[in-house]
């Protein structure tokens, strides 16, 4: 058991894979077990579950400086890029990061669009806030002060660094990782002039609010462009994302920077100013982290310790 920032977790020592996979707090595992003894004992309807969609979609709007009805809940990343890619006139040009996530790149590539290799070229960019191979952090005000459109990813960054994304085109995340919430939500913002620019590709009884009839209007916020929702993981967003917006995520940053600044540092490497970290030695037994580009990537939240990173240096010495 530790304590961190508020809450109990019952992570086990040398766990360094947030990037990959959050660990909730019990608070939030409490939430979703006691959701699903009520599945179990058939104690829900589907609208009972309406209060947790909206309560997950709120507080995703507060982490990345937007409000609610801006923020479109779905599942995945890839769902949300691939519904502006698809959006986009046909061979528009894409600069996207060649070191980014394919769920950041392989959406425009499947449409067809044109992958240039400069921002000054771009029809519009599309690129993770932080990269999940290395921690690299993007130049928001440089990016923003090119004036071009944007799509940012925020899984790697919603949850430990402070954002405000209201200027950015759309904004992307997921629940499962610095959110420490169940896998199965996501959510896009849309900046209001940008919402008649998509299409809705996945239009359905959520996007609408009414289950039969053929003269259904959708909504007329970002909620046209909803999936229906995943329903426990919403039950564990709805508890996960509130806390983690009331937090003092500047301090946040700063423990988890401090954590991974003492890995690097331990290692004869310079700082890089990110949660994530990525070394060129191989894995540690007894510390669970991941390979991404042949190299061994580290992930420090909240809930990691001195001890935690300790335990790669001592192996590594």
């Amino acid at each position: 058991m530790r304590e961190a920032f508020g809450a109990v977790f019952d992570v086990e020592p040398g766990y360094l894979n947030t990037a990959s996979i959050g660990v909730p707090p019990r608070h939030v595992a409490d939430a979703v077990a006691a959701s699903h003894e009520r599945w179990r004992r058939g104690q829900d309807t589907s609208s009972t579950f309406n209060e947790v969609v909206e309560t997950s979609r709120e507080a995703f709007g507060r982490l990345v400086g937007v409000p609610s009805a801006s923020v479109a809940c779905g599942a995945t990343v890839s769902q949300f890029v691939s519904l502006v890619a698809q959006s986009l006139p046909a061979g528009s040009k894409v600069f996207v990061d060649p070191g980014d996530f394919t769920s950041v790149t392989l959406p425009f590539v499947a449409a067809g669009h044109q992958i240039v290799s400069t921002v000054e070229e771009a029809d519009l960019v599309a690129m993770s806030v932080v990269q999940s191979a290395d921690g690299q952090i993007a130049d928001l005000e440089a990016l923003r002060a090119s004036g071009k459109p944007v799509l940012l990813d925020v899984s790697q960054a919603a949850g430990w660094r402070p954002l405000s994304l209201a200027w950015a085109d759309f904004v992307v995340g997921v629940a499962y990782k610095w959110l420490m919430a169940p896998r199965g939500a996501a959510w896009m913002a849309v900046r209001p002039d940008r919402m008649a620019s998509l299409k809705p590709l996945a239009a359905n009884w959520y996007s609408t609010g009414a289950n039969y009839g053929t003269d259904l209007v959708l909504r007329s916020d970002a909620r046209r462009f909803d999936l229906s929702p995943t329903w426990f993981s919403h039950v564990g967003a709805a508890v996960a994302l509130p806390w983690v917006a009331s937090l003092d995520l500047e301090a946040v940053r700063a423990h988890c920077v401090s954590l991974t600044d003492r890995l690097l540092a331990g290692l004869g490497l310079p700082p890089n100013g990110s949660a994530i970290v990525s070394v060129a030695r191989p894995p540690v037994q007894g510390v669970v982290s991941s390979v991404r580009a042949g190299r061994t990537r580290y992930a420090c939240h909240m809930y990691n310790t001195i001890e935690d990173v300790d335990r790669v240096l001592e192996a590594l010495a």
